[in-house]
């Protein structure tokens, strides 16, 4: 079952990364059904180790790779990776100005009912949001493994996206909860909590085709999706994480979650 799972295109492993990360965030937004909270420490714990996991893997697996791949292709290497990773970040600072947008809006509303219902489909609207940039970087890491590129290899690609998986189960959960708070029913809060990472797979798909059709672009989205997943960590889930009563012990989980990724990829890489 290994060899026929290790024998399939980068697509497919790509799909199948980011069907597991759909089910984390699955599992994530099921909390509804069992608790009225998730702990705070265990839910910023994650956030932390996630982020050092993300931290760590968007140099070893992404940008430097791209560097390396920039250079093989006679490219301006500092030039295509500055380009793609700031592009990459810009991408969600504009997602999170529409989200600001709509939030503006939401709280022009003088309706409450309808304050609530725009204030939950804003919530879930963002957490897609960020999602969709998550899958392009599973789908990139996986495409990649068809050029060989050093530091850029199946365990690398597979840890990267049990790091965001991990990170996912948290963001299920912070969908699913609050609807339920706002009045959704259990099901409701539930669908909707999981529907966030949907598009993951989706997402995943085209980054890998763009690879395997368009090689030159590969440096490029390379660096793209580690600007996408520093912002996503600088902006996200290190301040999350750091609201924590105990922010020395989760500037710890970071540390952890950075170290584990960086022994993974440089020693086993």
């Amino acid at each position: 079952m290994l060899e026929y799972i290790l024998g399939l295109s980068p697509v497919w492993l790509a799909l199948l990364a980011t069907l597991f990360t759909w089910f984390v965030t699955i599992l994530g937004a099921s909390i509804v059904f069992f608790f009225k909270e998730v702990r705070k420490g265990i839910m910023d714990a994650l956030l932390g180790f996630s982020a050092g996991v993300m931290i760590a893997a968007s140099f070893w697996s992404l940008l430097s790779p791209a560097i390396e791949m920039a250079e093989s292709m006679h490219m301006i290497s500092w030039l295509v990776v500055f380009l793609g990773f700031f592009g990459g970040g810009l991408l969600l600072f504009f997602g999170d100005k529409v989200y600001d947008w709509y939030q503006k809006r939401a709280n022009k509303a003088d309706d409450v009912r309808s304050h609530k219902l725009k204030r939950s489909l804003m919530l879930v609207f963002s957490i897609t949001l960020h999602n969709i940039p998550e899958g392009l970087v599973i789908g990139v890491a996986f495409g990649s493994l068809a050029y060989h590129i050093e530091g850029a290899g199946l365990l690398a690609a597979c840890t990267l996206a049990l790091g965001i998986g991990l990170q996912n189960f948290p963001e299920g959960s912070a969908v699913s909860l609050p609807l339920r708070r706002e009045g959704f029913s259990r099901k409701k809060a539930f669908f909707f909590g999981q529907l966030s990472g949907a598009v993951e797979p989706i997402a995943a798909v085209v980054g890998a085709l763009l690879v395997l059709k368009i090689q030159v672009l590969l440096p490029f989205l390379l660096a793209f999706a580690a600007g996408a997943m520093i912002y996503v960590v600088v902006e996200e889930l290190i301040p999350e994480s750091q609201t924590n009563q105990k922010k020395d012990l989760m500037a710890l989980f970071t540390l952890i979650g950075f170290s584990i990724m960086m022994i993974l990829d440089v020693a086993l890489g």
